[in-house]
């Protein structure tokens, strides 16, 4: 599997998951967004990352009591401490927000060991201090009680789903103010240099449409016109 390049990675911080959703879908991939996240602190700004995993079981009473955690090998600590410098860590809590995946003092861990970002499509304990943490957290809605109350952490670093999208270990993972898309880690250059295309593009548009220009023969650029517009607006934008 290729690493995620820092190339790679930059541009794709430069891209919105909106116009990466599109540019999987001319390659046929229609399930990539994943549902019902939301950032804690949208002005964290761009995650980009590769996929480090959790999966969390539904949690069974007589194995998941509170005193779990004084194991030191157990998932959720490990995984913390093993998810890489630069890595988006992703968590499957079934979609389960009732109780946190975890809270502020393991998203802060995570944070200061150079961790990209955070993803659960469950919810967050301490919402309001990862809010205030210059660092991407993505969940559904806040959880006060702990994961221990309905979450089993069992495999870490394994294929999940998080927010009906599947995601395998290595998959580029890529957030923005509006949500989170998932990238196969094969297609990772290929998008990301898509991307920066289409999105400097689409500024150009942006900037006509403002004008009050129609979107007629533009967008898409059915028109010559529009074509050689654009390549005009590139060479002055230097885009």
């Amino acid at each position: 599997m290729a690493k995620l390049s820092p190339a790679t990675r930059d541009k794709l911080k430069t891209v919105s998951t909106a116009t990466l959703c599109t540019a999987l879908f001319k390659r046929g991939l229609r399930n990539q967004f994943i549902q019902d996240v939301r950032p804690l602190n949208p002005d964290s700004g761009p995650m980009v990352g590769e996929a480090f995993t959790l999966r969390y079981i539904p949690a069974r009473e007589d194995l998941n009591p509170l005193s779990v955690f004084q194991d030191r090998s157990h998932p959720q600590r490990k995984a913390v401490e093993e998810c890489p410098e630069g890595a988006v860590f992703v968590i499957d809590s079934r979609k389960n927000p009732r109780a946190a995946s975890a809270g502020s003092i393991l998203v802060t861990r995570l944070m200061k060991r150079g961790v990209a970002g955070v993803v659960t499509d469950g919810g967050f304990r301490d919402s309001p201090e990862i809010a205030r943490m210059p660092f991407p957290a993505y969940h559904n809605r806040p959880a006060a009680p702990t994961n221990l109350t309905l979450h089993q952490a069992l495999d870490i670093n394994v294929p999940i789903g998080c927010g009906d999208v599947a995601v395998w270990p290595g998959d580029v993972v890529v957030g923005d103010a509006e949500g989170v898309v998932v990238v196969p880690a094969d297609l990772a250059d290929e998008i990301a240099a898509e991307g920066v295309e289409m999105t400097a593009f689409e500024d150009f548009v942006t900037e006509e449409v403002a004008k009050g220009r129609s979107i007629l023969g533009l967008y898409p650029p059915t028109d010559e016109s529009a074509r050689a517009d654009f390549a005009a607006w590139r060479q002055v934008s230097r885009r």
